[in-house]
C-alpha cells in the first residue's frame, strides 16, 4: 500500500510560553510513564528469571547465551539507524516514511538470511550443534521487528510515550508470562528462543495497530538524507559497541577468567544503576531534542535542565559508591571479591561523568551534526582499546583507571562541538552542575568522618550503614538548603505534567 504524498505536520514552534510549558510536560510525563512501567516490567522480569532458572540448566542459557553474542550485534546493525532518523527528520512526506518503511523491512529480511548463513559456522566454532537452529529460529524476531520500527518511532516523534510505556509492559508481561510457562512445559533452552519470538510477535502486533504506516517502493534519491543520516547513526552504535566491550576482551585475554570475572562483577555494580536511570532519560529525548531542534534556547535548556537532573540522582550514588566499596563489597560478596573492591572504586568514581554525557550525541544528532558524532566514536573505538590494553600492564586497576585517562580525550571534544552548536557558555552548563557536585562534597566529608568515629570492631553492617545514612541526609540537606530555588523549579515542572 502507497500513502498520499502528503506531508506530515511541521515541528512545533519554539518552546516558549504555552509551548514550552506543553513541552516540559510531555518530558515529565514521558519519564514518568517510562520509568513506572520500565520498574514494574522489571521486576516481572526478575520474577519469570527466577522461576525459569529454577526449571532450566546452566547448559541451556549457556546455548542461548552463545547465540546472544552474535544477535547483539547484528540487532544493532538490523535495524540501520532508521528510527533515528524518523525522530529527527520532521520534515519526511507520508511518501517517504512509507519508501523508508519499506526500506526497514528489506533490512530486516537481510538480517534473518545473513543469521542464516553464518548459523552453521558458528554452530562449529562453538562445537554446539543445536545452535544452528536456536540461531535461526531466533533470528526470525528480525524479520518481525522490522515491522514495528517505523511506527514506534512515529509514536516517539510525536511524545505518545504514555502509548509506548503501555506497549513495553505488554510485551514485557507477554515475555514472562511465555518464558515461564514454556519452561513448565519441559520445552529446556526453546523456552528462551520461543519467548522472545512470541514477545517480538505480541509486540510488534500493538505497535503497528496503534500507529499504523504504509509502504512503497524505496527510492534512493528521495530518501537520501534519511539513509545517510541512519549512516551515521550506525556507525556511532557499531563503534560504541567496540569500545564499551574491548575492556572485558583485553582483562579476559590478557588477565585471565578471575580477573575479568572480578572487573566484570566491579563494572556491574558501577555502571548498571546509573545506566538504567540514564536509558530511561535517553528512551524519551531524543524526540523532545527533535521537537525543538530549531529552537537553540530551548535547546539549551533542555540539555541544561536534564544534566543537572541526572547530576543531582547519579552523583551522590556514585561518590557514594566509591567511598564505600571496602565495606559493600565485603558485606554484599565476601572476601573472595577483594581484588575488584579499587576497579570499582574508579569505576564507580567515573560513572559519575558517564551518566551525563549520552545527552550530547543526540543534541548533535538533531542539530545536523550527526557526521562529528559518528568521527567522534569512531576517535572512541581507536582511542580506548589502545587505553586499556596499556593500562592491563597494572592490573584491573589499570584498566579501570584508563577510563578516567583515556574517556576524556573523546568527551572534552564532544563538549566542545556541542557547546558551541547550541551557543552555550561552559560557565552556564557547570552551573547546572553546581549543586549535584556541592552536596556529594558535603556527602563525601560526612561518610569519610563516620567512617572514622564507627568503631572498628563493630559489626561490618553497622560500619556500612551508618556512614551511607549520614551521607544521605548531608546530601539531602545540602540540597534542601543551599539549592531550594533549583528544587522550584523541578517542582514547576512536575505541576506542568498535570495540566
Amino acid at each position: 500500500m502507497t500513502s498520499p504524498p502528503s506531508v506530515l505536520p511541521p515541528p512545533p514552534a519554539p518552546a516558549d510560553g504555552g509551548a514550552a510549558s506543553k513541552l516540559d510536560g510531555a518530558l515529565v510525563r514521558g519519564l514518568a510513564w517510562t520509568g513506572g512501567v520500565k520498574w514494574l516490567s522489571q521486576m516481572a522480569s526478575w520474577a519469570s528469571t527466577l522461576i525459569v532458572a529454577r526449571l532450566l540448566i546452566p547448559e541451556d542459557y549457556g546455548l542461548v547465551g552463545m547465540a546472544t553474542v552474535y544477535l547483539g550485534l547484528v540487532t544493532m546493525l538490523s535495524e540501520f539507524g532508521i528510527g533515528a532518523a524518523i525522530v529527527r527528520l520532521r520534515s519526511l512526506t507520508n511518501e517517504q516514511i512509507a519508501q523508508i518503511n519499506s526500506l526497514a523491512v528489506l533490512f530486516g529480511v537481510g538480517a534473518f538470511l545473513l543469521s542464516c548463513i553464518v548459523a552453521f559456522p558458528l554452530a562449529l566454532f562453538f562445537d554446539a550443534p543445536q545452535l544452528r537452529w536456536v540461531i535461526t529460529a531466533m533470528s526470525t524476531t528480525f524479520l518481525i521487528t522490522s515491522f514495528r520500527i517505523v511506527p514506534q518511532s512515529l509514536l516517539q516523534r510525536e511524545l505518545r510515550f504514555k502509548r509506548l510505556a503501555v506497549l513495553d509492559g505488554i510485551q514485557s508481561l507477554s515475555l514472562a508470562a511465555a518464558t515461564v510457562t514454556f519452561a513448565a512445559l519441559g520445552f529446556r533452552y526453546w523456552t528462551l528462543v520461543l519467548g522472545g519470538i512470541l514477545s517480538a510477535i505480541m509486540s510488534t502486533s500493538l505497535v503497528v495497530y496503534n500507529r499504523p504506516h504504509g509502504f512503497a517502493r524505496p527510492r534512493l534519491a528521495s530518501i537520501r538524507e534519511a539513509v545517510g543520516f541512519s549512516g551515521h547513526i550506525i556507525v556511532q552504535r557499531l563503534t560504541w559497541y567496540v569500545y564499551s566491550n574491548a575492556d572485558f576482551f583485553i582483562a579476559g585475554k590478557i588477565l585471565g577468567k578471575a580477573a575479568l570475572g572480578a572487573y566484570t562483577v566491579a563494572w556491574t555494580m558501577a555502571n548498571t544503576p546509573i545506566e538504567k536511570i540514564t536509558a530511561l532519560v535517553v528512551r524519551v529525548t531524543p524526540a523532545v531534542f527533535s521537537s525543538v531542534q530549531h529552537d537553540k534556547a530551548a535547546l539549551r535548556r533542555y540539555l541544561v535542565a536534564l544534566t543537572e537532573g541526572l547530576a543531582l540522582l547519579t552523583f551522590p550514588a556514585t561518590v557514594g559508591l566509591a567511598l564505600m566499596a571496602d565495606g559493600v563489597v565485603l558485606l554484599a560478596l565476601g572476601e573472595k571479591w577483594r581484588a575488584m573492591i579499587m576497579p570499582l572504586q574508579l569505576l564507580a568514581l567515573y560513572a559519575s561523568v558517564r551518566s551525563i554525557t549520552p545527552l550530547l550525541p543526540h543534541v548533535l544528532n538533531v542539530t545536523g551534526d550527526s557526521r562529528f558524532g559518528a568521527r567522534n566514536s569512531m576517535l572512541a573505538a581507536l582511542v580506548l582499546p589502545f587505553g586499556f590494553y596499556l593500562g592491563s600492564r597494572w592490573g584491573t586497576v589499570g584498566i579501570a583507571a584508563a577510563w578516567m585517562v583515556a574517556h576524556p580525550t573523546v568527551i572534552i571534544p564532544l563538549y566542545w562541538k556541542v557547546l558551541k552548536r547550541i551557543e552555550l557558555s561552559p560557565g552556564r552548563y557547570l552551573r547546572a552542575l553546581w549543586p549535584a557536585v556541592s552536596g556529594s562534597v558535603v556527602m563525601a566529608a560526612a561518610v569519610i568522618a563516620l567512617r572514622t568515629f564507627v568503631p572498628t570492631d563493630a559489626h561490618l553492617l553497622v560500619r556500612v550503614l551508618i556512614p551511607v545514612a549520614g551521607g544521605a541526609v548531608a546530601y539531602a540537606l545540602v540540597i534542601v538548603t543551599m539549592h531550594r530555588e533549583r528544587l522550584r523549579v523541578f517542582l514547576n515542572m512536575l505541576r506542568s505534567a498535570r495540566t
